[in-house]
């Protein structure tokens, strides 16, 4: 091998070793004996020219290059992954995209129409998923792209705006807003806000109060108790008013009322990837956006 091509096998044995603090353990989860990984290990050092542990009888500690390369090995493999997962996407035709349930199905589908139109020979398949499935899928290559409400530090991953949505205000029928055409977000101030996850952490929660303390009041929130279901259900399960991105008019049979939010508040999508890959498809969708922007 080349002493400028690093074996992607070596650096996972690595990591074992790293992440247990014992090449004894590390050999029992990779299924190698522990002179094997101790030689893979000393030949990854050796192509590389720096000591990655230091070995004191078997007490062992990284280096700072060891250090170093835990760092940088693995976002490598995580992309690695993500090759073999596209290519075999690639040769299946088949694109896999999570979201967030704070987008509905339809609005997912929305912000991937530009692409579903310009690929024709392309099969979509939309997943519902909570926050860290997302970015986890996305890691390990089995996303190739996620969707989330709100724009937020991406990490080790990239990311970019794809959409804005505007917001409304989803209250029960016999709610005391539910006969205003409009409201303004003032008029939210003393009722209660129903939010789908804690504040700080969920940026689609941030988001919301946000908009609220920038109107000059602190809401009082409830955590609804449903999760995974259609947003403009929150007032049915809360009893409280709900920010959603529903169209304005009767829902959930007449219980539930959108009601227009003015001046209009929007709320936006991010898309999120695995840094370093390359995409027709998603820069179709980038594009698509910033043509519409």
């Amino acid at each position: 091998m080349s002493p400028d091509t690093l074996d992607l096998r070596r650096l996972q044995q690595f990591l074992a070793v790293a992440d247990s603090g014992s090449f004894t353990r590390a050999a029992d989860a990779v299924h190698l004996s522990q002179q094997a990984l101790s030689s893979s290990v000393r030949q990854l050092e050796s192509d590389l020219g720096t000591m990655l542990f230091t070995r004191d009888g078997r007490r062992i500690a990284l280096t700072p290059a060891g250090r170093a390369l835990v760092r940088e090995a693995r976002p490598l493999l995580a992309a690695a992954r993500t090759v073999r997962e596209h290519v075999r996407s690639a040769g299946q035709h088949a694109w896999v995209i999570g979201h967030t349930p704070a987008l509905s199905g339809a609005e997912a589908y929305s912000v991937i129409e530009p692409a579903v139109e310009a690929f024709p020979d392309v099969s979509f398949t939309l997943r519902q998923m909570y926050p860290a499935e997302l970015e986890s899928g996305i890691r390990d290559g089995a996303l190739q792209l996620g969707l989330r409400r709100g724009v937020a530090p991406v990490g080790d991953l990239s990311g970019a705006v794809v959409a804005y949505h505007r917001v409304r205000v989803a209250v029960s029928a016999g709610h005391p807003l539910a006969d205003l055409g409009e409201v303004d977000i003032n008029d939210l101030r003393g009722h209660q806000l129903a939010l789908w996850a804690p504040p700080g952490s969920s940026y689609h929660s941030d988001f919301l109060l946000g908009a609220c303390r920038r109107a000059g009041f602190e809401p009082d929130y409830v955590v609804s108790r449903v999760q995974g279901a259609a947003t403009v259900a929150a007032p049915l399960t809360t009893g409280a008013v709900a920010l959603v991105t529903a169209d304005a008019g009767p829902v959930m049979a007449g219980r539930v009322v959108v009601i227009d939010l003015n001046p209009p508040l929007l709320v936006p999508v991010q898309a999120l990837w695995q840094r370093h890959t390359i995409s027709e498809i998603r820069d179709t969708l980038i594009r698509a956006h910033t043509q519409q922007a």
